[in-house]
């Protein structure tokens, strides 16, 4: 049954409405059980100590001054400065146990063992109890407790003002002194800190020992520990992983395989000529190497000042280039250069299947290229302006740097976006309708890729779905629905479709069979990966389902990685058949690249922390950044890297190609990125998590940990891989750039070509 097309297509609309609906429902959920912002914290004497407004105007302010860039709030964020919620709560917390103790005894070390349990239980119950009232909006606090939270915000007023004492700190946390210039900001700000770290202790109303965020982080001082349901549905997640792996290789393993496809003798691509559109595209790519040599700078510069705070080798640069702002350009830059090389792949790639030119195609491509440059050059300068000039909430909202990770970029620049990839899926479908329109056994494939690409245009809107106001809770919710459904869901399904033409139309794979497989394996990712977007969600003040729906399917969003590897090496195999193919091999070479970082960085350390029973101890730390760089450059950036070497193939004549300088491109972006995991991130994530794990998360995003000896030895060590990385960008860079010096000569690029010159 399932190896009929027309049924999986079925079964694929099927996942795609119950996922959605699920997630849409579970978006509900958030929205009613979320904690309530309060519309005033005030003493049990009456005194107001901060407003709703207060703290709703805290999350702007937070956001337009870094927000995720400089730190973090419930785990999500950058990871040199503090968690700011659990910083918040630990201070507070001591605070309040300092002042019980001293009313016991003036020397609080004089206390018995029997005192200081009577202070600890007192502590953690005054803050586990909720005294929020539904029908005032208010919420009180002891007169001790007030005084805990007043002193604790001295603290961080001074600390995002130009307080001389806090210098130092400031400077291990890579923050410009008075970040917050105005006073009345930086009490807001200290109303939404508070209020993070509220919610992060308080019991959920009807449930004893379990806080809004599922008691994160971990905090020994308020009772803060994992709960069973973490507990429980971690156990369930390694199960269910462990079943579908052996489901999944079983069915791998005892289905009926198909006669393996015979290279042609020559390449089938030899005699198609690169039309007007489709040589447009050329000046994308080299886009994508600027941005990626761009990516690669500025992510040099963020891990050094992880040593040196505000400075680069003894070089104050922080001043004109802080690190809010060099965070941000690596983040969001990273994606702007693989999405481009995805979005030029499918411009190029789209006359070729359609059989024809499209009127004002180039006219389009033209016109989408400019666009696009003026959006990336024109938010990366509005940010970086803003930033240094404190620009305030408006304009950091509208034109500069929301603060929030991997979609920092002000509104107006994402609804300049917006309008531009649905502009790019337009020229798609206009290019591709001709072999839509005509039956044939890469119908499905191309179809997939149209379908795809629609959903990329549309779904970027989700960024548009949050406004100043939204509760955090719900701005985290959507933020996910772009970066792990936009990025993670559908362009991946649209490079995997494009992939498999590509094989099909060189001979490698049978369309049939790869029209059968496309859909089936978009319907195996797509099950667990919709909503496997919930296990980004377990602290940031959901519901239990959450982490139980989330634990469940980011752990079916795992399975079929498994074979991704296995896979590429027969994809591998099967190009060694013909001497023209070694004209494509170092493209293939990058897919077979892109299974093996699947494998172990999006599969192996993606759920070494998707349980919530790991996740509990490691969200924030830099077991999170290991993943995150093998699975976004691994798996994304070299499917990139390999869609645009495919691209340029055809493009330039085959006796223009170095393929001597692609080689050492290759093994040093991939070594590179090998040695900067396993030999600094991977052990720094492992050194924190013992230090989440014995003291609080607090003690591990502490300066005192991440400037210890240790952390910053491990900063160090991913000087080799980090140079070894760069040197393979540079050689990319070379090989392109070379192309760009000598294409002139060749009037009429052809596909394929000459592979007598095929050594380079």
């Amino acid at each position: 049954m399932l190896r009929n097309v027309p049924t999986l297509w079925r079964w694929l609309a099927l996942v795609f409405v119950l996922s959605f609906g699920a997630l849409g429902y579970l978006g509900v959920q958030i929205y009613q059980s979320a904690p309530p912002i309060p519309s005033a914290v005030v003493t049990t004497g009456g005194e107001v100590l901060y407003t709703g407004e207060q703290v709703q105007r805290g999350q702007q302010v937070w956001l337009a001054a870094g927000g995720q860039q400089q730190g973090s709030v419930w785990g999500h964020g950058a990871y040199v400065a503090p968690d700011w919620s659990a910083d918040w709560l630990h201070r507070e917390a001591e605070a309040l146990q300092a002042l019980r103790s001293k009313a016991i005894a003036a020397d609080p070390s004089a206390l018995t063992a029997s005192q200081r349990g009577a202070v600890q239980a007192g502590l953690q119950e005054e803050m586990r109890r909720n005294t929020y009232d539904a029908a005032t909006g208010k919420v009180t606090v002891s007169e001790e407790r007030a005084q805990a939270i007043r002193q604790t915000a001295g603290h961080y007023s001074a600390l995002f003002g130009n307080d001389q004492k806090l210098s130092k700190l400031r400077e291990q946390y890579a923050m410009v002194e008075n970040n917050i210039p105005a006073k009345a900001d930086r009490e807001a700000l200290t109303a939404f800190f508070f209020w993070s770290a509220w919610a992060a202790a308080t019991d959920r109303p009807g449930e004893q020992g379990v806080s809004y965020t599922s008691n994160w982080p971990h905090e020994p001082l308020v009772g803060n520990t994992m709960t069973a349901s973490s507990a429980m549905w971690s156990m369930v997640s390694i199960i269910l992983l462990l079943a579908g792996i052996a489901a999944m290789l079983w069915l791998h393993g005892a289905g009926k395989h198909e006669e393996e496809a015979v290279p042609p003798r020559s390449d089938p691509l030899a005699g198609a000529k690169a039309t007007a559109s489709m040589k447009a595209t050329r000046k994308y790519f080299f886009v994508v190497i600027g941005l990626m040599l761009l990516q690669i700078a500025m992510g040099v510069v963020t891990a050094h000042y992880a040593v040196e705070g505000q400075s680069f080798f003894g070089l104050p640069i922080g001043e004109i280039l802080p690190y809010v702002t060099s965070r941000t350009i690596h983040t969001q830059v990273g994606i702007f250069w693989i999405a481009t090389a995805w979005l030029a792949t499918g411009l190029y790639i789209a006359p070729l299947l359609g059989g024809k030119e499209p009127k004002f195609q180039r006219l389009g491509t033209d016109f989408l290229f400019y666009a696009l440059l003026v959006i990336v050059v024109g938010s990366t300068v509005t940010s970086w302006l803003g930033t240094l000039q404190r620009s305030g909430t408006d304009f950091s909202f509208w034109i500069g740097n929301q603060g929030l990770e991997f979609t920092s970029m002000g509104r107006v620049w994402q609804y300049l976006l917006f309008v531009g990839l649905l502009l790019w899926a337009v020229l798609l479908g206009r290019a591709l309708w001709p072999a839509l329109k005509t039956p044939s056994e890469s119908r499905g494939l191309i179809a997939m890729v149209f379908l795809s690409a629609t959903c990329i245009g549309g779904f970027y809107a989700t960024s548009l779905t949050w406004g100043q106001n939204t509760h955090y809770s719900m701005v985290e919710y959507w933020r996910w629905w772009l970066v792990h459904l936009w990025v993670e869901g559908f362009f991946e399904v649209f490079a995997t479709a494009v992939i498999a033409l590509i094989f099909t139309k060189l001979g490698l794979v049978r369309a049939a069979s790869a029209n059968r497989a496309i859909v089936a394996e978009t319907i195996v990712f797509l099950f667990g990966g919709i909503l496997g977007t919930l296990h980004h969600l377990y602290w940031t003040g959901t519901p239990v389902s959450v982490i139980a729906v989330g634990a469940v399917f980011s752990a079916l969003e795992v399975v079929p990685l498994t074979l991704i590897g296995l896979e590429a090496l027969q994809t591998w195999r099967r190009s060694q058949g013909m001497p023209w193919l070694a004209a494509y091999k170092w493209p293939v070479l990058c897919f077979v690249a892109v299974g093996f970082w699947n494998t172990v960085g999006a599969g192996l350390l993606g759920f070494a922390i998707n349980p919530p029973a790991s996740l509990y101890y490691v969200q924030g730390l830099n077991m999170t950044a290991a993943h995150g760089h093998a699975a976004l450059f691994g798996v994304y950036g070299m499917l990139g890297i390999g869609l645009m070497l495919f691209c340029l193939r055809g493009l330039y004549a085959r006796h223009l190609h170095a393929d001597h300088l692609i080689k050492p491109a290759y093994w040093g972006l991939n070594i590179g990125l090998a040695m900067m995991v396993f030999m600094s991130l991977l052990p720094a994530g492992i050194y924190q998590a013992y230090a989440a794990i014995t003291k609080g998360l607090w003690f591990a995003r502490s300066a005192e940990v991440i400037h210890s000896p240790v952390m910053e030895t491990l900063v160090w060590l991913r000087v080799p891989g980090d140079i070894l990385f760069a040197i393979g960008a540079v050689f990319l860079a070379l090989y392109a750039f070379r192309l760009l010096g000598r294409g002139g000569r060749q009037a009429e690029p052809v596909l394929g070509g000459d592979t007598a010159s095929a050594r380079g």
